[in-house]
């Protein structure tokens, strides 16, 4: 008895197409998710104006590869972090604008007001 390996694999395929479909969907799903649900928390967190000192500063650059006929096109971002340290000595990560992060130095020290997750200003004393 011998089996026909093309009609199995050609069988086989459409069965592969939609598991990878329904996980690359799944992955936007839960990322839109863990968005909307971050996004629902900083709003329900407290404003907090506490002292605190940079402690470092670092940039994500992300770039993106457009190809377009004979063409390809690259778009290049960054996202701007400042890590802070409060008087217990805790530490907090935000992101922060590119503006923001240029008027930032490590050793600043003066009160940050943040929400959540979500970075709302840095008054230096």
């Amino acid at each position: 008895m011998m089996i026909n390996t093309n009609s199995f694999f050609f069988g086989l395929f459409p069965i592969l197409f939609l598991i990878i479909f329904a996980l690359v969907i799944g992955m936007f799903v839960v990322t839109a998710i863990r968005g909307v649900s971050q996004w629902h928390r900083n709003n329900h967190s407290p404003r907090l104006t506490v002292a605190a000192r940079v402690v470092s500063k670092r940039e994500e650059v992300h770039s993106h590869h457009h190809h377009q006929e004979a063409h390809l096109h690259t778009h290049c971002s960054t996202s701007y972090y400042a890590t802070f340290e409060v008087e217990s000595g805790d530490r907090l990560e935000l992101a922060v604008s590119g503006e923001e992060s240029g008027m930032l130095l490590e050793g600043d020290q003066g009160l940050l007001t943040f929400q959540g997750t979500r970075f709302l200003g840095f008054e230096r004393q």
